[in-house]
């Protein structure tokens, strides 16, 4: 069932867009949901950790820097859990870390990412986080495009679990 308020809220702050955009896989599409300005909506952040919030047991969270560092922040907040940032790399300075936070060994981990289209930087995430230890079976997402990540996290092992998924998003939008 699509989170109406949510909806609301996400075309509000115009993060739901119309026209010809590139995605960042290379793909085109003819909407872009542009989470940078869901992101920094306090209305939509505050909507999105409740949301998440709802979905969670007792895991630590995780985000993917870049994008989701402000939903798993205020999901934290939101939730008294703590979390750590997987990155796409390790960092070539400092701890030279791809984990950044406390992680322990057999830790349960869920990965919260803001939009799932073909999966890959959620599994990258998922797999930096189990190289490192973590036990990590769920993805949860703000937006599912519907365009292949559940898909390709389940061949992972791993359930995408979508706030709002595209068709929701885009019904009676445009």
């Amino acid at each position: 069932m699509a989170n109406d308020e949510l909806i609301e809220a996400l075309r509000d702050a115009d993060a739901v867009q119309f026209g010809e955009f590139e995605l960042s896989h290379g793909g085109t599409s003819e909407y872009y949901v542009d989470k940078y300005l869901f992101e920094t909506d306090p209305h939509c952040l505050r909507l999105i950790a409740e949301a998440f919030a709802e979905r969670l047991d007792s895991e630590t969270l995780a985000g993917v820097a870049l994008g989701a560092v402000p939903l798993v922040a205020v999901t934290s907040v939101e939730t008294d859990t703590p979390y750590v940032i997987a990155r796409k790399q390790a960092k070539e300075y400092g701890t030279g870390n791809r984990i950044e936070g406390r992680l322990t060994e057999g830790e349960e981990v869920v990965v919260l990412e803001d939009i799932a289209t073909t999966g890959t930087s959620a599994l990258d995430a998922v797999e930096a986080l189990r190289e490192a230890g973590a036990i990590v079976n769920r993805v949860l997402v703000v937006v599912d495009r519907q365009e292949g990540a559940r898909e390709r996290l389940a061949d992972a092992d791993v359930e995408l679990d979508a706030l709002v998924t595209a068709d929701e998003l885009l019904e009676d939008a445009s």
